[in-house]
């Protein structure tokens, strides 16, 4: 058994097992540099070395969660629920439930959407727009784990699919660039085409989680979501004014800078100043954000951890390399291999993005060996990066919609986010990227 399957297998396992996920990316680590011959010593110095890596996004999100609550003490949270509340306590026709329900899915989508291009904060978003509509979802019993489907595929297909925002990083800066180094015929106008039956078998997914496996009734207790609200409150024009200018600045200085930490800290300040948060509150806010963002920065770092220990090993190479001897000259059973492979390193890494230059350099001479089209290629080495990023534990694809589903401490990140979204996304990708790679390009 190669190190790489044993501990993304591990981690998966203890993972389902209820363990907590930090636990389970150090057994996981641990395991798999001494399955892949690291000393123990050398396994905990791997691990630790990749600490570092995850540190700025932790804080990142420390600063992010903050910022979330500082907004909600405004009121424009309390604004947007009572708008919703207002709807949902109408004359409640089966129709008008329905209608309530979909109409929320598909503002969340939106956002999703736009969160990767058109306001490119990525899972920012989230932390500020869930927590003040659980209220709503849990009075239309609107299940969960859809809400959770919805976001990770407006994140994933997204950047899949459209080339600008996160998904020109992804298409161009990334997986064009290293296709192209390493001798694929290529150009930008190919990528989007070649991703888009990968990614409609995502949408295939996403229909079906929504319409199917999750469209009942799932029912949330309202004491554990009241408690988290604050006392109500007369709207306040002047706070929303100033939540607003927060909100605009802190977008413009992420985007200028692109430093998730610094937009946070100048919009938290603009609340001090303006004495929505007085001076002497800064600590409660400071400490209410690490508890709805914190788990997230922990559990990055100990991916990156992870990640450092699955590439000191060696062991990724192994394994593309076991794939060549086994299917020859079969181009059928290569595409699906390669996809298999592709999500054992994603989940392993936690990162689509980081992934394309490992499998590039060993996906493309193999695949340019068996004679395929560089749309194929492009589908190939695309949807197996990408693969894994929408059902890891440990991608940000799947902790960003459990940090605002979860703050009432009712929705599970390993069986309400990360097995849905793998069932409905990795399972799609997988058969749609091979019937692609292999019948139509």
């Amino acid at each position: 058994m190669n190190s790489v399957i044993i501990a993304v297998s591990i981690m998966v396992l203890l993972t389902l097992v209820r363990v907590n996920i930090v636990i389970a990316l150090i057994v996981g680590a641990i395991i798999g540099g001494l399955t892949g011959g690291l000393s123990l010593n050398e396994t905990m110095e791997a691990f630790n070395g990749g600490l570092g890596n995850g540190a700025t996004i932790a804080l990142s999100y420390v600063m992010l969660g903050t910022f979330a609550v500082a907004i909600s003490k405004s009121g424009i949270t309390d604004l947007l629920s009572n708008m919703i509340i207002k709807k949902v306590n109408m004359q409640e026709s089966t129709f008008h439930v329905l209608y309530l329900k979909y109409l929320i899915l598909t503002l969340i989508l939106l956002a999703a959407i736009s969160s990767q291009n058109l306001v490119p904060v990525h899972i920012a978003f989230i932390p500020i727009l869930i927590p003040p509509l659980l209220h709503s979802m849990a009075k239309l019993e609107l299940d969960r784990r859809a809400v959770a489907c919805v976001i990770t595929f407006g994140l994933v297909a997204t950047y899949m699919f459209l080339p600008v925002g996160f998904g020109g990083i992804f298409l161009n800066e990334i997986l064009l660039k290293n296709l192209v180094e390493n001798g694929v015929k290529a150009s930008s106008e190919q990528l989007p085409i070649a991703m888009a039956i990968p990614v409609l078998g995502m949408f295939l997914g996403l229909l079906i989680a929504i319409f199917f496996t999750y469209r009942k009734k799932r029912h949330y207790d309202f004491k554990k979501i009241l408690e988290l609200e604050t006392k109500k409150k007369e709207i306040n024009s002047f706070f929303i004014f100033i939540a607003a200018l927060s909100v605009l600045t802190a977008l413009g200085l992420q985007l200028y800078t692109d430093s998730i930490i610094l937009g946070s800290l100048a919009g938290f300040l603009i609340f001090i100043l303006a004495g929505v948060v007085k001076a002497d509150q800064t600590q409660d806010f400071f400490t209410k954000g690490i508890k709805m963002m914190g788990m997230i920065g922990f559990i990055m770092i100990a991916a990156n951890g992870f990640a450092n220990v699955i590439n000191s090993t060696g062991s990724v190479q192994t394994l593309v390399n076991s794939v060549v001897e086994i299917i020859g000259d079969n181009g059928s059973l290569a595409v699906l291999l390669m996809l298999v492979v592709g999500l054992f390193i994603t989940m392993g890494i936690g990162s689509s993005f980081s992934t394309i230059p490992i499998i590039a350099t060993i996906y493309v001479p193999l695949c340019l060996q068996l004679n395929f089209s560089p749309m194929a290629i492009i589908c190939i080495v695309g949807t197996a990066a990408a693969l894994g990023d929408a059902g890891s534990p440990a991608s940000d694809s799947t902790l960003g919609p459990t940090s605002g589903l979860n703050v009432d401490g009712q929705h599970d990140h390993i069986w309400d986010t990360v097995v849905p979204t793998f069932l409905h996304y990795n399972i799609p990708l997988i058969l749609f990227g091979w019937f692609a790679a292999v019948y139509i390009f």
